[in-house]
């Protein structure tokens, strides 16, 4: 996948990952990217570790891995600033 493919993918995936978890109204188009991309990185990662197919380009399996690995990292980090405050 191309740079332009990761940006695509991540900043949709990030996306539906912030309306799943409440994080919508505080995420930018940035943030929305980056998460996205992380999450295509926790979600491979883990998609692996299943014994199942991780992402594979730019295609629907590589989003749906991406939003599970997103909605993932959201919820760690949504637990850990809800601790603090």
């Amino acid at each position: 996948m191309g740079i332009i493919s990761w940006i695509i993918i991540g900043a949709l995936a990030g996306w539906i990952a912030s309306m799943f978890t409440g994080n919508n109204k505080t995420m930018g188009a940035f943030a929305n990217i980056s998460t996205g991309i992380a999450g295509g990185l926790i979600g491979g990662f883990i998609m692996s570790i299943l014994g199942g197919t991780g992402i594979t380009g730019f295609n629907i399996w590589s989003l749906v891995v991406s939003v599970i690995g997103a909605v993932i990292l959201l919820s760690v980090i949504n637990a850990f600033s809800r601790r603090r405050s």
